[in-house]
């Protein structure tokens, strides 16, 4: 099995950059980017193992995600330590994004063999079927906040449908990605999974190789360019980008519940969630003991999450809430940059938010709750759905017709009523708009990771 031609310790290049404990700002590693020959060596590589492992019979495939599953389960407490390392996820919730992933492994180990075609109803003397096929060569491209939940999900569809891959995992958790990978592959053949290590210039560089799939999961910038790439290579474009998700609080209900759905949306994971909420539009007959509570619920979480990933982000977030400030909104709770080593930052709620403002109009992917009062549901609604955004969304209501008015009319791929998180398993969603493309989970990633041939098959003449 090789996953590279090389270890990131192999060699030192100028571009070399630690990473950081966002806990103690300790370098716990080094990221060493893969030269674009290396990325090229690794497309030709998995494009060579491509049809050999498209022809391994569908249970096989199966069978070797189930054996990577076990040995992800074995290493678990491994990878949960280094995820907390590198990222700051504090170690439970690194450790439920592990499971996650150990999860979705054996969900599309049993899926893979199961994905199938249409007969179609033709002459007699004849069959006509339609027939999925592997695309080819999958670039993956995966997020920090949860490196080993969203890997497991698009290598595993991809590997069960009989492509091949070459995964970057992100720059900011090198080793956590590796690790995965270097599980799952041990029980594939050689080539089938391939690894490089990279910032953004490398995603950039497999985004245009020759690839068949690029899939990708983070920012919206970078989901744009990958579009355009691949409006001119023909690739096919998987993506799951930013959300500004909003939290409409009807009137109705109990204004302590909805302060604890507000701050686990909020909060959780210091906010660095890509469904986490974002804004909270309140009905003003709720908003002041929503408002009291929420604030309780801030300081309540300080104590309990851990540090954003890097402190350029956390400096990000807190000149959105600084500004916010200057502009007029009040803060109720956090909003100052502590001191001492790490990237933490407390759990901030400001009110008095208004749309313009960058901290309501910008995903901030930081611990941060901006509150609007709206004078209705209605109105809520209307501004919740006013975004270019379009990854997933939240209403909290006693009132059933208002409960169907919000996921018949937000233009989102996910809406979620009376429960911020949470859902039933297999479920999938497609992001809109700025948020992305295509199923990224679920039993239609299959689909997506595949292509159809339809095929004919007549009665000779003889």
């Amino acid at each position: 099995m090789t996953l590279t031609d090389r270890t990131p310790q192999d060699r030192t290049e100028p571009g070399d950059r630690p990473i950081l404990d966002p806990r103690t700002g300790e370098v716990v590693g080094r990221l060493t980017p893969a030269t674009p020959v290396e990325c090229a060596a690794a497309v030709a590589a998995a494009r060579a193992a491509a049809p050999g492992w498209a022809r391994t019979p569908a249970a096989e495939r199966g069978a070797a995600l189930h054996a990577a599953a076990a040995a992800v389960r074995e290493a678990a407490d491994e990878l949960a330590e280094m995820t907390e390392r590198e990222t700051g996820k504090p170690l439970a919730d690194a450790r439920g994004g592990v499971e996650a992933g150990i999860g979705t492994l054996v969900q599309y180990a049993e899926l893979g063999p199961l994905h199938r075609g249409r007969t179609l109803q033709g002459s007699w003397d004849a069959t006509d079927l339609m027939v999925p096929e592997p695309r080819g060569v999958v670039a993956v491209l995966t997020p920090w906040n949860d490196p080993v939940a969203v890997a497991a999900g698009l290598l595993g569809a991809a590997l069960a449908t009989g492509n091949t891959v070459v995964h970057k995992p992100s720059e900011r958790c090198p080793a956590t990605g590796r690790r995965f990978a270097e599980l799952v592959a041990a029980h594939l053949p050689p080539d089938v999974l391939r690894v490089v290590d990279g910032d953004g210039t490398v995603g950039a560089r497999l985004a245009g190789a020759d690839v068949d799939v690029v899939a990708h999961v983070g920012g919206t910038a970078t989901g744009r360019e990958i579009r355009r790439t691949c409006a001119a290579t023909g690739a096919h474009v998987l993506l799951e980008n930013g959300g500004n998700d909003p939290l409409v609080v009807d009137a109705g209900v109990d204004p302590g519940w909805a302060a604890e759905q507000a701050a686990l949306g909020a909060f959780a994971n210091s906010g660095q969630i890509c469904v986490s909420v974002e804004r909270v539009h309140v009905h003003a007959d709720l908003a002041g003991p929503f408002l009291d509570a929420l604030t309780v619920q801030a300081r309540t979480w300080a104590d309990r999450i851990g540090p954003m990933v890097d402190r350029d982000l956390r400096e990000t977030v807190h000149r959105q809430v600084t500004d916010a400030v200057a502009a007029g909104a009040r803060l109720r709770a956090g909003g100052t940059l502590p001191g001492g080593p790490g990237a933490y930052y407390p759990p901030t709620v400001l009110e008095g938010c208004t749309p313009e403002l960058a901290v309501f109009a910008e995903e901030t992917f930081g611990p941060v709750a901006p509150v609007r009062v709206v004078p209705d549901f209605a109105t809520g609604l209307a501004e919740a759905a006013d975004d270019r955004h379009g990854l997933a969304a939240t209403v909290l209501t006693a009132d059933m017709e208002h409960a169907q008015q919000a996921w018949r009319s937000l233009p989102v791929g996910s809406v979620k009523v009376n429960s911020v998180f949470g859902g039933a398993p297999g479920g999938a969603a497609q992001p809109r708009r700025a948020s992305g493309q295509g199923f990224g989970y679920g039993p239609e990633l299959l689909d997506e990771m595949t292509t159809v041939k339809v095929v004919h098959l007549g009665r000779p003449v003889t």
